[in-house]
């Protein structure tokens, strides 16, 4: 149930990265769903290679040059994913940070009510 969940909510972020100018999306409702399942495997497999050959990137720039790892990760995605189009690294960069507020909001909207605080 939580892999469906992180599909879903992949793709309803995909989806919301089009109000990015130069991030498009063509495609139906199944083209988003396999988008947003490869967007999820694509980060489970490169995401933790492309932090640890940046490391010292991110140590010298306080942590700062991740959000210029995750548009460029967010660009190289848009090459594998159907329908989807990044034109640039910094429409990527813009757009990973609307990932990141969206997976946010879904997070605190339908996160899990059983954790411990």
């Amino acid at each position: 149930m939580r892999l469906i969940a992180a599909v879903i909510a992949n793709a309803v972020a995909l989806l919301a990265t089009t109000i990015v100018p130069g991030i498009t999306f063509r495609g139906g409702w199944l083209s988003l769903l396999a988008a947003g399942a490869l967007f999820g495997l694509f980060n489970a497999i490169v995401r933790p290679i492309a932090f640890f050959l940046s490391l010292p990137a991110l140590i010298l720039t306080l942590g700062l040059f991740h959000f210029v790892l995750n548009g460029i990760l967010l660009w190289l995605a848009s090459f594998v994913l159907p329908g989807y189009r990044v034109s640039g690294i910094l429409a990527g960069i813009l757009g990973s940070l609307v990932i990141t507020v969206v997976n946010w909001a879904i997070s605190a909207l339908f996160g899990r009510s059983d954790q411990r605080r």
